[in-house]
């Protein structure tokens, strides 16, 4: 299956799903619709295990800024229909990876704080919720996955703050488990999807929705006045 900038494949049980649109890796609807369909098949085709990664250098940039700027209507229909993919990560019944290739931020950060591990390439990199420093106030949403994961030491400047982490640095931060070499990268999120792959189900995905339930019903029960304020 592809898209224009989404590609998944399929090795034993894991999908591979990869982001690269040739340019910063920025959330367009295509892309979203893309990121769902992947997670449709790996609902339907027998996998146990999804890795999400993107093009080396630049995991994901945020939502694509054309639409955050061409207006209030846009604006809120881009970033709902994100709001909705990343909770549906959040409690997605397999496990996955993530194989952070380089640069999340915005959007891109909240995207790793919503799925099982997180493994970075260690190399020169920008990760963190910068949405305070450019203007724009964190969404509810947005909000409340980064205290989910977030370290409590780090929260506020994380996120009032727009506090940017080097690789190694986002690992006591809390927005990934580990880093290793690039070369390694995505050989190390495929061999972490098919250990936690072998999770007894449906206790993994009755236990995951479990342990996200309170702050994923708090999202959407604000999740209209956060869409209005973001609009």
């Amino acid at each position: 299956m592809s898209t224009s900038a989404v590609t998944v494949t399929i090795e034993n049980t894991t999908a591979v799903v990869t982001v690269d649109d040739g340019r910063a890796n920025a959330l367009s609807a295509d892309v979203l619709d893309g990121l769902g369909e992947a997670l449709d098949r790996a609902e339907t085709d027998d996998v146990a295990a999804v890795v999400m990664t993107g093009r080396a250098g630049r995991f994901c940039a945020g939502f694509d800024l054309t639409v955050m700027m061409a207006g209030a209507r846009e604006r809120r229909v881009l970033v709902e229909k994100g709001a909705h993919l990343f909770l549906r990560m959040a409690e997605f019944p397999r496990p996955i990876v993530l194989a952070c290739s380089g640069h999340a931020l915005a959007a891109g950060a909240v995207w790793l704080c919503c799925v099982d591990w997180r493994i970075g390439a260690d190399i020169d990199a920008k990760i963190g919720l910068n949405e305070v420093a450019i203007g724009m106030p964190l969404p509810i949403f947005a909000m409340e996955v980064a205290r989910e994961r977030l370290s409590k030491r780090h929260f506020l400047a994380a996120t009032a703050h727009a506090r940017i982490y080097q690789p190694r640095e986002a690992v006591d931060a809390g927005y990934l488990d580990e880093v290793v070499p690039a070369a390694d990268l995505l050989s190390a999120a495929k061999a972490k999807a098919a250990a936690l792959a072998q999770l007894k189900q449906p206790a993994f995905a009755l236990t995951k929705k479990s342990a996200m339930r309170a702050t994923l019903r708090h999202i959407r029960d604000t999740l209209e006045e956060d869409m209005d304020r973001v609009g």
